[in-house]
């Protein structure tokens, strides 16, 4: 009989895998502990393994495709098999769930009410009435206070005129009706705010009753029936602030939109040159862009003295730049390391003590502990023995908030974050107070290999109590980190710099790491994570200590 196969949980964070590549394709025969195919976790690219004999029937999955866990991605049974029957029963499921959300997606649809007896905004724009509602003038606007209106209901407005000065979280702007008609509606009043996408005016033919349009709320147009009149004020955002006023030659005022400003700016038209076509002589985006230097009206002479002032002025080079950018999408390492420490951090209260350590003793030990030992030791390697012997004496930092409970690890599991290509690591030196430098020191570097090769397996980065960072090897002097769930703290290590120290009352040269311990506020209190820290520094500063 045919089986499915499903995409596994490879690790207890895993949501989703993808499909890194396939090792069969349909009509291989396969048997029990073949390679099917390399799947990426969050953590890892692993082999998947099959649990059946036969012949590959159905591949579901392509390469380089995400997969939830427990969906469908092959098929294995006898050759020639019929698996379609079961194939349909394998994708009704998720048919059904499809068919469950559409009543929803059409209930957000019908949710919009219809525009004046059920016309869209595009349909009332073509009968000639405008719909005006707040724009989002800046990235962060929510809504927009009304600071002022330039024209009042039965006026006549123009494509070009400002209806109105709206003040957003950042300046106030200019918003223009991008309409031809009679203003027929006000619906914010000055000094009153909106939501962005809320009515605020209404523009049509002279009498038109607008009471349909004021009942079906203030949601906004379909997507697909957005009118150019609605983009408008897009473009108007990404303009400059309050438009202002600048002297010409003649002494007389330039007035012109920010859309026209900034179009001239990006063309190095000079609106001293360009004649306004709105009114009081106001230049338009079209005034802009119909603008020819040939049209440009001929300068007044100026004084002798003025050209002289002029000519003395420095000239600024116009540059313009082209924003780029390229985007990829988050793999499933990064996707799990934003989820975890974003639970971290806004669950856990977090506090930091930070301790200088004299690490001349240190220093001189590893040289003469690498004298002799098989595998070459690291500073990290005693910073993580010296760490599971102070956890040994202070089990209150060796703990974790279970929610109705704290545990109190009474093992000292030591994980040891390594950053890799996609993000970030932290596999496990597993009882580590019990070990010698040199085993840990091999152990470490065991699992940089695999973590690079993207090798490693749940039970080597699973089931930690503590967590050691060390970003001393790039010159940082001190740092904070997150708190890697659920242990309790975590310790950041920083480089060894060499500064003048105070020894007996002398200043002498010296060498200084600083440690900052990061604590979880729900298990480990300042006293508690202040005391660890001094075990932890005398047991640094002797680290013969270490080797009894």
């Amino acid at each position: 009989m045919a089986e499915v196969i499903k995409m596994p949980k490879m690790s207890d964070t895993m949501t989703e895998g993808v499909l890194a590549k396939w090792h069969k394709k349909v009509g291989d025969k396969i048997k029990s502990g073949d390679v099917l195919a390399e799947v990426e976790t969050d953590k890892a690219t692993m082999d998947m393994e099959s649990y059946w004999d036969g012949t590959l029937l159905y591949i579901g999955v392509e390469e380089g495709q995400a997969v939830p866990i427990d969906a469908l991605m092959a098929i294995v049974g006898k050759e020639g098999e019929d698996y379609k029957a079961l194939l349909e029963a394998e994708t009704n499921g998720s048919k059904t769930e499809t068919k469950a959300e559409a009543p929803k997606e059409e209930a957000k649809t019908e949710a919009a009410p219809a525009q004046s007896a059920g016309l869209s905004e595009a349909e009332l724009s073509a009968k000639g009435i405008t719909v005006i509602r707040m724009p989002l003038l800046s990235d962060t606007m929510t809504e927009g206070v009304i600071a002022e209106w330039h024209k009042k209901v039965g006026d006549k407005v123009k494509d070009d005129d400002v209806l109105a000065d709206v003040e957003t979280d950042k300046a106030t702007m200019e918003v223009m009706g991008y309409a031809t008609g009679t203003l027929l509606h006000i619906g914010v009043q000055k000094g009153e705010a909106a939501k962005v996408n809320g009515i605020i005016a209404i523009v049509g033919p002279e009498g038109t009753d607008v009471s349909g349009i004021l009942a079906a709320g203030d949601a906004p147009a379909k997507k697909a029936d957005a009118s150019p009149a609605a983009e408008a004020p897009k473009e108007e955002a990404k303009a400059e602030a309050a438009p202002t006023a600048v002297s010409n030659a003649n002494g007389g005022r330039i007035i012109a939109s920010p859309l026209a400003k900034k179009i001239a700016k990006d063309k190095g038209i000079d609106l001293a040159q360009v004649a306004g076509s709105a009114e009081g002589g106001r230049i338009i985006k079209k005034d802009v862009e119909n603008f020819t230097p040939s049209t440009a009206p001929a300068k007044a002479d100026a004084p002798a003295a003025s050209s002289e002032k002029a000519s003395a002025a420095p000239v600024i080079p116009t540059y313009v730049g082209e924003e780029k950018y390229t985007e990829k999408p988050v793999s499933q390492m990064r996707k799990v390391i934003a989820k975890r420490l974003g639970e971290s951090l806004f669950t856990a209260p977090h506090f930091y003590l930070t301790i200088s350590i004299d690490m001349d003793n240190a220093m001189a030990a590893r040289t003469a502990i690498n004298t002799v030992a098989p595998v070459k030791v690291s500073f990290n390697d005693i910073v993580i023995k010296a760490v599971a012997v102070a956890l040994k004496k202070h089990p209150a930092v060796n703990s974790s908030w279970q929610g109705d409970k704290i545990r109190f690890n009474e093992h000292t599991n030591i994980g040891v974050a390594m950053a890799v290509e996609d993000g970030l690591l932290v596999p496990v030196v597993r009882f580590a107070d019990g070990k010698s430098l040199s085993h840990i020191s091999a152990e470490v570097k065991e699992y940089g290999a695999k973590a690079k090769a993207k090798k490693l397996q749940p039970a080597d980065w699973e089931g930690s109590t503590f967590t050691v960072s060390n970003l001393g090897m790039f010159g940082i002097d001190e740092f904070t980190s997150i708190i890697n769930s659920p242990d309790g703290a975590i310790l950041s290590v920083g480089a060894i710099q060499a500064v003048p120290v105070v020894k007996n009352g002398a200043v002498v040269p010296g060498n200084v790491m600083k440690l900052t311990l990061g604590c979880d506020h729900r298990v480990v209190d300042g006293a508690t994570g202040a005391a660890f820290l001094q075990t932890l520094k005398q047991l640094l500063e002797a680290p013969v200590t270490l080797l009894a």
